[in-house]
């Protein structure tokens, strides 16, 4: 069973003692004398304390205070000198304390011995290496540091044992109290040797510097001049090191402080944490750097910073006409968002109190595409308000310091990408854009969408508190808009927190609109062209919009429209021509070469199995042809076309029904016995899935058994029961969009989806015919032709 020694504490202020060494230490604080008398009291003949390191500089020393492994010592001498006690401290034992306890005004410990681990057998070697390199390097070092050779070849000869000798050497090496503390706590010989080596080689390279130095510094001064002499000297010494002026980057710190204008709750600290750096040894000591980094980043946070907000509803209005056009449901909401900021805005100045109502209120997420306007509509919202704007990406990000910032106990560490982007907008009342909040990663490291829950809450984010930080920032007045691409990315608990607005994307009619107005000039302007010396006519705009992209947005098209501007600047730089007109598809074609999107095309020619379908994707609609065969067989259905699981259901159930409904649809029942049915979805090589071709595979596996061809000019789509009855689907939009551009002039839709069509653009409505179905006999009724004369069935 392991022996445990309850002893008095002896608290040390930066310094560490080791097993088997003598040492005088002054006691002069109250409970560091209390223990004292305690020990020698209580303490028999032994006299034992438990002298240990304190992790800080604090005048009264606290349980919290106090590092958990110290050394078992026998005080051997005792003299009183003034107020105090001046002690001679012989070290025993490494020892652990287990707890602390406070009674009466002493501490004690209860604590149990720490024994040195043992080397392996396969070790002995390396051990004998250690011990004879350290014995060497700390005989090289006592020498520059003055010491007589033969005293230390005497201490050094005497000590035999490896952990001994590390013990004696650590406690004699000029080193800070953490560096000595974590050698103390290192119990594997090799180990402790090991650091010991690399702690004297960089001592000794220290040594040799500052030789170097004060040769230079002697050289050039003299001995008269003794004070300029010092101060030469510790220039050099800084110069050498890489550090400022110690005391005038403390008093520059102070006055950043002072002018931040921090809240009182985090003045205190401040105040204490920069009153700490003062009394630190900003040679010795690791943390000063740390600190000075720490402080300066609060000094340069905009605490109390912010622009003044001036809402003009019209001016609003013209600004996001002017930035974007279409949009227009997603303009409107933004105005009602504006809207209800200028009220809150009146009732505060006609109070006469300053709130955060005005910047309180819903979480923005714009949902949609990429390439349809959602970072620049909240760069149109910063414009509208007046304030400043500021981009946060969070694509990638899978840890939580990423939002919450590192610990400062972690090397290098440095607060999250929120507080990055506060400080570097410089306002505490900003737009701030979540870019990518779907992108966000999980990993052992943390949630980060976990840590947004904070920032996004207006209920909690008026403290948020970064790790880094570790004082609460106000982010109540910071207007946060977050973009996404995919709904299903999001946490639910997140996206709880948001206002969706939906971005769906551009028709074809809008991209001519955006590529005449805003790309066209901006890629003018990037390849050096003036107006008149690049002409686009629509006719060729709109080829390059659907022979050369196929997106939701328009940056690909940005980027076809500017690979056009390049070729036509280099013909002007060339001389070759002096001004380029691209008025025809062939001038696309010569320029842009052969087509690189081939659309889905209205079918020439109408037959039994094969139905036109609409789909929708992230880069907008487009229809597609389903293909149906019967054949011998044993009533199997083979599904191709690399279908996912919602589309490979549709199927069973476009089959289920036919089967079930073959009387009522008129269906030879001799064609649904024996026989096997293909469906094919062309494009294998692309995966499809969705819940909306239940319809169009039902069409056309009735069209493939009863001969009837479907009729080309009609495009349709929706979900089916296994009793026939059609269910709504979502991207009415974007799918009929697909078929207008295709030439389908008849659109068949869930009549549940009838809201949806005011989505449209009126001059798509005027052109097309749309049929709204309940069930799929009306459907079938639609879509199929009576059977031609002569159609021969397939057996």
């Amino acid at each position: 069973m392991v022996e445990r020694f309850t002893l008095p504490v002896l608290p040390l202020r930066d310094t560490v003692v080791f097993p088997g060494v003598a040492t005088p230490i002054t006691a002069g604080r109250l409970k560091t004398l209390r223990a004292v008398e305690l020990a020698l009291r209580e303490g028999g003949e032994d006299k034992r304390v438990f002298a240990v390191a304190q992790r800080d500089s604090a005048e009264e020393p606290t349980a919290d205070g106090l590092h958990a492994v110290g050394v078992i010592a026998r005080i051997t001498q005792v003299q009183r000198l003034g107020s105090g006690l001046q002690l001679v401290l012989f070290c025993e034992k490494r020892a652990t304390a287990i707890r602390y306890t406070e009674t009466d005004g002493v501490l004690r410990a209860v604590t149990v011995e720490l024994g040195d681990i043992p080397p392996r057998p396969n070790e002995e070697s390396m051990i004998v290496a250690l011990t004879r390199e350290v014995r060497e390097r700390a005989l090289e070092y006592g020498k520059r540091r003055g010491a007589p050779e033969a005293v230390l070849e005497q201490f050094l000869g005497t000590v035999e044992d490896p952990g001994a000798l590390a013990n004696h050497v650590a406690f004699y090496l000029d080193l800070p109290a953490t560096e000595k503390q974590a050698l103390l706590e290192t119990l594997s010989t090799e180990q402790r040797l090991r650091a010991l080596t690399v702690h004297l080689y960089r001592q000794i390279g220290i040594a040799e510097t500052q030789e170097r130095i004060r040769t230079t510094v002697q050289e050039e001064l003299g001995e008269r001049q003794r004070e300029l002499y010092l101060r030469e000297q510790m220039k050099a010494i800084q110069k050498e090191l890489g550090e400022d002026d110690d005391a005038g980057s403390t008093d520059r710190i102070e006055k950043k402080i002072e002018a931040a204008q921090l809240p009182s709750e985090v003045r205190e600290e401040v105040r204490r944490e920069l009153n700490r750096l003062k009394r630190m040894n900003r040679e010795t000591s690791p943390e000063a750097q740390l600190l000075t980094n720490w402080l300066e980043w609060v000094a340069e946070l905009p605490w109390n910073k912010r622009t003044d907000d001036h809402v003009d509803l019209a001016r609003a209005r013209e600004i996001l006409d002017e930035d974007h056009y279409g949009l227009a449901d997603v303009k409107d909401r933004v105005l009602e968002f504006l809207s209800v900021v200028k009220l809150r805005l009146e009732n505060e100045r006609n109070t006469g109190e300053r709130a955060k109502a005005a910047s309180r209120g819903p979480i923005l997420l714009f949902l949609g595409p990429p390439g349809t306007g959602k970072t620049s509509i909240a760069e149109s919202i910063a414009r509208a308000m007046g304030r400043k704007y500021i981009r946060v990406s969070l694509g990638g990000a899978r840890d939580e310091a990423d939002i919450r910032g590192h610990r400062r106990t972690y090397v290098g560490a440095l607060p999250g990408r929120i507080l990055h982007g506060m400080k570097r907008v410089g306002s505490k009342n900003p737009v701030l854009t979540l870019d990518e909040i779907d992108k966000l990663g999980v990993s052992y490291q943390g949630d980060p969408a976990a840590a947004l829950l904070e920032v996004l809450d207006p209920a909690q984010n008026g403290s948020f508190t970064d790790h880094y930080l570790g004082l609460p920032f106000d982010l109540s007045e910071v207007i946060f808009v977050c973009t996404a691409n995919f709904r299903e990315g999001i946490p639910v608990p997140l996206m709880d927190r948001m206002e969706t607005i939906h971005f769906s994307g551009y028709t074809e009619i809008e991209k001519l609109e955006i590529g005449r107005r805003y790309l066209l000039p901006r890629q003018r302007r990037e390849c050096g062209l003036r107006g008149d010396q690049l002409v686009v006519t629509d006719a060729a705009l709109r080829d390059v919009i659907t022979s050369y992209t196929r997106e939701a947005g328009v940056r690909h098209l940005e980027r076809t429209i500017g690979s056009l501007a390049r070729k036509a600047a280099r013909k002007i730089a060339e001389g070759e021509i002096e001004r380029a007109t691209v008025a025809t598809v062939a001038d696309v074609r010569g320029l842009l070469r052969k087509p690189r999107i081939r659309p889905e095309q209205r079918l020439e020619r109408e037959e039994p199995g094969v139905a036109t379908g609409m789909y929708y994707t992230e880069a907008g609609g487009d229809i597609m042809h389903v293909e149906a065969s019967v054949m011998p067989g044993k009533g199997d259905l083979v599904l191709t076309g690399q279908l996912g699981d919602v589309m490979k259901e549709s199927g069973r159930a476009a089959l289920t029904y036919a089967r079930t409904h073959a009387e009522l649809l008129g269906l030879p029942f001799d064609r649904l016995q024996q026989r096997d049915f293909h469906v094919h979805v062309p494009a294998g090589a692309v995966p499809k899935d969705g819940p909306s071709a239940g319809v169009t595979m039902a069409t056309a596996l009735i069209s493939a058994v009863s001969g009837r061809p479907v009729r080309s000019d009609i495009a349709m789509t929706g979900e089916i029961t296994l009793r026939g009855r059609v269910l709504p689907i979502g991207g009415v939009k974007e799918k009929v969009l697909g078929a207008h551009r295709a030439g389908i002039p008849e659109i068949v839709l869930p009549r549940d989806n009838e809201a949806d069509l005011e989505d449209l653009p009126e001059d798509v409505r005027r052109e097309l015919q749309f049929h709204l179905v309940d069930t799929l006999d009306e459907v079938v009724g639609l879509a199929l032709r009576p059977a031609r004369q002569g159609v021969v069935r397939a057996a």
